[in-house]
């Protein structure tokens, strides 16, 4: 005999993990487009800009890309906990 809760509880987790995949997909994405695209692809349209002194292309290809992946780290943390809480896995 198959049990309802455990069947409830695989639902959930599949909705959970397709949900998470999600946002996981989308983070890398604006992650590579700003690393690949704003310090390499955009670079020279960048280039125009100065920040600190520095161009800003250069800036990105050298540390915007890594305070961006910072950045998106709080943020996927932020989502999970929601998720987390959405789905009944928050501790």
């Amino acid at each position: 005999m198959i049990d309802k809760s455990s069947s409830k509880k695989r639902t959930r987790a599949k909705a959970y993990w397709r949900e998470n995949i999600k946002y996981v997909c989308i983070l890398l994405i604006i992650w590579a487009l700003v690393s690949y695209g704003a310090g390499i692809v955009f670079k020279d349209e960048l280039n125009n800009i100065k920040m600190g002194g520095f161009k800003l292309g250069f800036w990105f290809a050298q540390q915007g890309s890594m305070y961006v992946f910072v950045i998106l780290i709080f943020i996927y943390v932020r989502i999970m906990n929601k998720l987390d809480k959405k789905y009944g896995f928050d501790e």
